[in-house]
C-alpha cells in the first residue's frame, strides 16, 4: 500500500481545470419526481433504467461544464467552415456510391418490367373482349339468319342495325371532316384558281359518253368540213402537196398519151 501511495504522487500532476477537463457529479435531478436518482435505485437489468441514469450523469456533467468553459472563454461551438476528414477514404465511398447506383438502376429496371408485363396481360385481356364480343355478334346473328330462313321469325333487325351503325360511323367521318376544313392558305388558292378537279383519266369514256351521240357531226367525221382535208381548211396544203400514188400516176400517164 505505501509503494502504491508513491507511485500515485509520483505521476499525478497537479494542472489546471483546463487542461483536465474532469468532472465527477451525479446524475441530474429527474424533472418528473423533482429528485436526483440515486444508484440503488437503478436497476442494472433493467436496459432502459440503466441507459437513462448515464444520460442523466452525462445530462449533469454538461450543465456543470458549459458554464467554466464560457467563463474561461473556450468556445464550445464547431465553426460553419469546420473541414473533419472521413473516417473512410474517398474510394470506398466511391464504391459505396456505385453500388447504390447499380441497386437504384436494377430497382428501376424491375420496376419497369413490372409495368410492361402489366401492359401486357391488360392488352390481351382487352383484345380477349373484343374477339369475344365479336363471336358472341356473329352467333347471334347467324342465329336470327336461321329462324328466318326456317320461317321462324319474319324480323330482319339485325340487319337494320348493322346499315345504321355503318351510317352513323361515316357521319361521323363526315362531320370531322367538315369541321376540320381547309387552312387558309389552300382556301386562297382555290379562290385564285379554283378547285381544280380530277386530272388523271379525265378524258377517257364512260359508259353515259359512249351512249351520247348528240354531239356527233357526219361531215366532220368523213374530213368534209372546212376543217379537215378542204382546200380552205387547216389540212388543205398537206392534200394538195401529198404525193398522189402509183395508180393515180398511171392514169395520169396515160391520159397524157
Amino acid at each position: 500500500q505505501d509503494g502504491l501511495k508513491q507511485c500515485l504522487a509520483e505521476f499525478r500532476q497537479q494542472l489546471a481545470w483546463v487542461e483536465r477537463l474532469d468532472v465527477t457529479l451525479g446524475p441530474v435531478a429527474d424533472p418528473v419526481s423533482q429528485n436526483a436518482s440515486t444508484s440503488d435505485a437503478v436497476d442494472p437489468e433493467n436496459d432502459f433504467q440503466r441507459e437513462m441514469s448515464f444520460y442523466r450523469q452525462a445530462q449533469a456533467a454538461v450543465l456543470e461544464a458549459l458554464p467554466r468553459l464560457r467563463k474561461l472563454q473556450v468556445p464550445t461551438r464547431r465553426p460553419d467552415d469546420y473541414f473533419a476528414e472521413m473516417a473512410k477514404s474517398d474510394q470506398q465511398m466511391q464504391k459505396i456510391r456505385q453500388k447504390l447506383k447499380s441497386k437504384q438502376e436494377a430497382m428501376e429496371r424491375s420496376e419497369k418490367a413490372k409495368q410492361l408485363r402489366a401492359m401486357r396481360k391488360y392488352g390481351k385481356k382487352v383484345q380477349v373482349e373484343v374477339l369475344q364480343r365479336r363471336q358472341k355478334e356473329k352467333k347471334n346473328m347467324l342465329n336470327a339468319v336461321k329462324k328466318y330462313q326456317k320461317g321462324l321469325s319474319d324480323k330482319l333487325d339485325f340487319l337494320d342495325e348493322e346499315q345504321t351503325s355503318s351510317q352513323g360511323n361515316k357521319k361521323g367521318n363526315a362531320s370531322q371532316r367538315t369541321k376540320k376544313g381547309p387552312n387558309a392558305k389552300r382556301r386562297y388558292k382555290n379562290q385564285k384558281f379554283g378547285f381544280g378537279g380530277k386530272k388523271k383519266g379525265s378524258k377517257w369514256n364512260t359508259k353515259e359518253s359512249f351512249n351520247d351521240v348528240s354531239s356527233f357531226q357526219s361531215k366532220v367525221a368523213h374530213n368534209k368540213g372546212p376543217g379537215k382535208g378542204g382546200r380552205g381548211g387547216k389540212g388543205g396544203k398537206k392534200a394538195l402537196n401529198k404525193r398522189p400514188g402509183k395508180r393515180a400516176r398511171q392514169k395520169m400517164k396515160s391520159r397524157a398519151r
